[in-house]
């Protein structure tokens, strides 16, 4: 039967084959022309590529000798190198794999969730971001344009390689992780944000579009163990430091806020322990203590500060309401030097001073800035797409002003937006608002990199409209001239088109 399959397999394919499987064996016969090719490979390497794990990874063997049949006996060895490499990835290493819980080690597959695809298997090309879109109309796919849907509409770098060849300010990398609040949905918070608008184009606030001052690319998502919420913290910290390190600023698109330690961890790793402040829009403190798990979405604040990958006199909270957390909460925040600003404090004093008082305590250290955005400090009337949303929240208009401000006031480090749960939200709002806010924090980073540093700055041409009232009068180009009251200024002489 196993022979039967693998013919017609071929047949339907149009390949033809001389290949059979041996009486007894898991190895197929390879072609003529694949056997000439492969006559000078060590023994077990030769094995391996006519095993039924080699076959397994290609699919089929008809796909697996389609793609070496041009391939010359030096490039199908670094081929079956390649897969080799997956194979040992795959395997546990203690030195480097976590093993806090109990796991079954004696996997093949263990690391198979996160193992990175061999260069070798695929085409060489040059290092830098590259568009998905077949079209000229916009960068990447989705609303931008034909294609496949990416984050703002921008082009796609995979390798690290691929961020310092193409001077990336910005790579927003997805982290789909949901099992730290409990399968809620926020999985499919990443792919939400890729295909709704909101991300890209021009601020009317600031008159500043940051798909054009900066390099900004679509670092793909962060494979996540859905086994395992230890275990995808540990390389998503790893995938963070990745980015860091090349100088580009990762924007982390969730996924649910468990991806707050891993986060600030990872750009602890780069740029030194207590180096950042954290500033967290949030319902809840999310610094749970003495559960039973390492890390869930309502301890990342308490595990970071903790491990001192952030100091708690650094960390100011933004937005807290609801029953959690209750009096001990608030104590354990200011034992570690915690700024926060609840709900109750905006109520009391209002929201332009609470933010004024909020970006002044961001800037007075002097250290660069995280910004963890969790959706539900929105009102849900704002974000209903939200696995514990809390009424009474931020609006919009709230909400922009201060994110975009934080990131054009302060040096930013990384930036995250969390708890995005598409399926619980019948319209599109939730994944809009969220990539709104993503886009005022680009917008802050693009201001900061024009050199635009008055606080607060608006543009004066949408702000105001520079247009006498009818019947004033006004100057222009230093002299006095009437004023057409339908069509405002009346310069003497009309230019011509």
């Amino acid at each position: 039967m196993r022979l039967k399959r693998i013919v017609i397999g071929m047949l339907l394919a149009g390949v033809a084959i001389t290949a059979t499987v041996a009486a007894g064996s898991d190895k197929v016969a390879p072609p003529a022309w694949l056997e000439a090719k492969i006559a000078k490979l060590p023994k077990e390497k030769r094995d391996f590529l006519l095993s039924e794990k080699a076959e397994g990874m290609a699919g089929s063997y008809d796909k697996l000798f389609q793609r070496l049949e041009k391939k010359s006996p030096a490039e199908i060895e670094a081929y079956i190198d390649g897969m080799l490499a997956v194979v040992e990835a795959n395997k546990f290493h203690p030195d480097t794999d976590m093993a806090s819980i109990p796991l079954n080690t004696e996997s093949p597959m263990f690391n198979g969730w996160k193992t990175m695809r061999p260069r070798t298997m695929d085409p060489k090309r040059e290092p830098g971001p590259f568009s998905l879109s077949y079209y000229m109309n916009g960068r990447g796919g989705g609303v931008y344009g034909g294609g496949i849907a990416t984050f703002a509409g921008a082009p796609v770098a995979i390798y690290p390689e691929d961020l310092v060849a193409g001077k990336v300010d910005v790579a927003i990398v997805g982290a789909p992780l949901d099992m730290g609040s409990g399968y809620r949905g926020a999985k499919s918070g990443p792919s939400a944000l890729r295909n709704q608008y909101g991300a890209g184009g021009i601020d009317m606030f600031t008159m500043v579009d940051p798909s054009k001052e900066l390099n900004i690319v679509d670092y793909g998502d962060i494979a996540v163990d859905n086994m395992s919420t230890e275990r995808t913290v540990h390389h998503v910290r790893e995938r963070v430091a990745e980015i860091a390190r090349t100088g580009a600023i990762p924007f982390i698109v969730g996924g649910d806020h468990s991806l707050e330690y891993s986060d600030v961890a990872g750009l602890a790793d780069v740029h030194g322990k207590g180096s950042f402040g954290v500033v967290h829009f949030d319902s809840h403190f999310d610094a749970g203590q003495g559960g039973v798990h390492f890390i869930t979405h309502g301890a990342p604040v308490y595990r970071a500060v903790k491990e001192g990958h952030v100091l708690g006199r650094n960390y100011i909270q933004v937005g807290l309401r609801g029953p959690w957390p209750e009096a001990e909460g608030f104590e354990w925040m200011r034992n570690n030097g915690v700024r926060y600003h609840a709900m109750p404090e905006i109520e009391k004093n209002g929201w332009q001073a609470t933010m004024e008082r909020a970006l002044k305590e961001a800037r007075e250290s002097g250290k660069k800035i995280f910004i963890s955005f969790d959706v539900d400090v929105l009102d849900p009337a704002f974000a209903p797409g939200t696995g514990t949303p809390v009424p009474g929240g931020l609006t919009m208009r709230e909400a922009l002003p201060i994110v975009r401000r934080l990131c054009a006031e302060n040096e930013l480090v990384g930036f995250e937006i969390v708890e995005v749960a598409p399926q619980l939200d019948s319209t599109y709002r939730t994944a809009l608002n969220a990539n709104f806010v993503m886009h005022a924090c680009l917008t802050g980073v693009a201001m900061r990199k024009k050199g635009i540093t008055q606080a607060g700055y608006l543009s004066d041409l949408t702000t105001e409209h520079q247009q006498p009232s009818a019947g004033q009068k006004g100057e222009r180009d230093g002299k006095v001239e009437k004023v057409d009251p339908d069509y405002g200024w009346r310069p003497k002489k009309r230019p011509t088109t």
